[in-house]
């Protein structure tokens, strides 16, 4: 019996350590079925008081690493009734930079997104079920300065599909619709909307094959 608390808690020390208490103790929101907030490595966070995250059936873990001799530093900032809804897992692997502005959402489904992720939602980002998103991929719903006489398409909203492949490099920016099942060439530049089952690659990216599937 000891013997198996024993590897209970290594399994699971992550949700030992004060941090990832503390997070989970102060930050409003649904935890369904034991989710949890897991923070790994160095990952600071500052969370207000009027913020929420929402946890439906599965954990969200940030800066997750992939070896244990990760130096990187994750970071998670959610301000003023800011608010993150996971439905499933979701993990933000090692140096996530993610900042959900005021009034904003940011949803999830399931899925991750590899190292130095960087996100920044000032209106609304959903990212879909099961997507694979590489290294340095970067995703901003908003211009967050505006041409004149354009004040309106500053910001817009920024979806992506289930199934989605992003690879490493992509830049997606407000606006952009990705459908279901599609792919992304590493360094591409997403500036318009991707149909389901296409890849696209390119500065800004086009549709270069359709019919595509993945796995």
């Amino acid at each position: 019996m000891i013997l198996k608390l024993q590897k209970i808690y290594v399994a699971n020390i992550h949700l030992f350590k004060f941090k990832t208490l503390w997070i989970n103790v102060r930050t409003k929101g649904i935890r369904n079925n034991m989710s949890r907030i897991l923070l790994f490595g160095n990952c600071g966070f500052s969370i207000h008081k009027k913020a929420k995250i929402n946890l439906n059936n599965g954990h969200l873990a940030l800066n997750r690493y992939i070896t244990k001799k990760d130096p990187f530093v994750g970071n998670i900032e959610l301000y003023e009734y800011a608010e993150v809804t996971v439905q499933n897992t979701f993990f933000f692997h090692s140096g996530c930079d993610i900042m959900v502005f005021k009034n904003a959402k940011l949803n999830l489904g399931s899925g991750y997104i590899n190292r130095y992720a960087k996100i920044r939602c000032y209106s609304t980002i959903t990212i879909g079920h099961d997507v694979a998103i590489s290294e340095n991929v970067t995703i901003w719903d908003s211009d967050t300065h505006a041409i004149v006489g354009k004040e309106d398409q500053m910001t817009q909203p920024v979806t992506i599909g289930n199934q989605v492949w992003i690879g490493a490099n992509v830049t997606i920016l407000k606006g952009v619709t990705i459908g279901d099942g599609a792919v992304i060439a590493a360094g591409t530049v997403v500036t318009k909307s991707i149909p389901a089952h296409c890849l696209a690659a390119g500065i800004p990216a086009k549709v270069i094959k359709e019919n595509v599937n993945w796995k």
